[in-house]
């Protein structure tokens, strides 16, 4: 398997362990809906566990794996873009992991991309909700998209 089809499969077999091994200690993760990055693989594995439990529905449509572009020839570690589908709350969603690849073939930087915007609100409502009080599963209250909020 190659090392970006090893982060692909432990996602698609919902294994939290394998995703956690597939993780470099320092990885950065960008959230489509936080300022600032969550960093370190305990921070971003109990996030992604989170995620784990909230989407609905979920699988990868389409991969693109390649060499980043950039230092003085152009190549570096392998890169991996891995669009995917989903609900949250019963609401579709469409999404983009982009994923980086160290020298040690772990994921070094994981930044997520979703629309349409009622999804990622509702999306971001609740894993904000479960990464503060996991009792929170399936809370549907807050902003969704669907109505005006004051």
């Amino acid at each position: 398997m190659t090392v970006p089809g090893t982060f692909r499969s432990a996602v698609e077999a919902k294994d939290l362990a394998a995703i956690t091994g597939a993780l470099d200690p320092g990885i950065e993760f960008r959230s489509p809906v936080m300022v600032k990055p969550y960093l370190g693989r305990d921070a971003v594995a109990a996030l992604l566990g989170v995620l784990l439990e909230v989407f609905e529905d979920f699988h990868y449509t389409d991969e693109l794996v390649g060499v980043p572009s950039g230092g003085t020839n152009g190549a570096g570690p392998p890169a991996q873009a891995l669009v995917f589908s989903a609900r949250v709350l019963g609401k579709d969603l469409q999404g983009l992991d982009l994923l980086r690849f160290g020298e040690s073939g772990l994921v070094t930087g994981l930044t997520v991309m979703v629309r349409p915007l009622p999804a990622a609100m509702t999306l971001a409502r609740v894993v904000g909700r479960r990464m503060e009080d996991p009792k929170n599963a399936d809370d549907a209250g807050g902003p969704s998209g669907d109505t005006a909020q004051p």
